[in-house]
């Protein structure tokens, strides 16, 4: 398949999924699969566009951030414990992804890992939604420090391709008392420094490929960049107002039918 194609059809997949609980990585992964390219060449180039998602969410909430830096500024307790939360959040992965960035990378081209976890992922969030009762705390800045590294922890489960960062994090905030909205939000916002991580030390790891011209190549990925951030802007506000008046159902089913299918078709082809 020619490589504006590809690049075309994975910003799209990635703009699509990277908020929703259905894994962004993936689906990237299994549409390499699918769409059978070389899933090492294009390895740079799938991290580095989850930015034009998170870019997405930095358009959305600039108020919301606007607003945070200001009462930073004055020393507001509010603001300072906003981002006292995602910092604490984001340690976790931070530590683990540093110590174990090998290992992870080894994963990431493993497709029936990510069918397995799809399953595994969909039936957790069933069992989830009908076990938890709804939460009472609104607001990222209300949301206690320990409260906090629970998430961080639990995000960790997503360096397992298939597992979905915002899955971990919304639902292991709901696990712990926080409201559907405020728990997606939570997500959105731990999102920034956590993928903003995750793209610098892949960039450092693969710099001398990118100076070299292999890979996909510094023009290719900002198309994708600029692909994903677009459709993510679209899929934010759509995706807080359903999980508002259905919840994560929807996903869980379409990711038990997704993952059974994708292993139906990697154990045949």
């Amino acid at each position: 398949m020619h490589d504006l194609l590809t690049i075309i059809i994975l910003g799209i997949v990635e703009g699509i999924t990277e908020f929703l609980p259905v894994s962004s990585t993936g689906h990237l992964i299994l549409a390499g699969a699918l769409i059978g390219y070389d899933g090492a060449r294009w390895e740079l180039f799938n991290i580095v566009i989850q930015l034009g998602a998170i870019l997405a969410v930095v358009v959305l909430y600039w108020r919301t951030f606007w607003t945070v830096l200001r009462g930073l500024l004055r020393g507001e307790p509010g603001p300072i414990r906003f981002v006292r939360n995602l910092l604490i959040a984001f340690i976790p992965a931070a530590v683990i992804g540093a110590l174990f960035h090998k290992k992870i990378e080894a994963l990431l081209l493993q497709p029936k890992v990510v069918a397995i976890a799809l399953i595994v992922g969909g039936v957790a969030i069933l069992v989830i939604e009908r076990l938890v009762k709804p939460g009472t705390t609104r607001g990222v800045a209300e949301v206690s420090a320990s409260t906090s590294g629970g998430i961080g922890l639990l995000q960790c489960l997503a360096m397992i391709p298939g597992v979905s960062r915002s899955g971990a994090t919304i639902l292991g905030a709901l696990s712990l008392g926080v409201e559907r909205r405020t728990a997606a939000e939570f997500s959105f916002f731990l999102a920034i420094p956590t993928m903003l991580g995750a793209s610098v030390l892949e960039l450092v790891t693969k710099r001398h490929e990118l100076a070299l011209g292999q890979g996909v190549g510094i023009g290719g990925i900002a198309i994708g960049f600029v692909i994903a951030f677009i459709v993510a802007l679209l899929v934010v506000r759509w995706f807080v107002g359903i999980v508002g008046r259905r919840g994560f159902g929807p996903f869980a089913w379409y990711r038990i039918v997704v993952g059974g299918a994708a292993l139906v078709w990697l154990f045949t082809k």
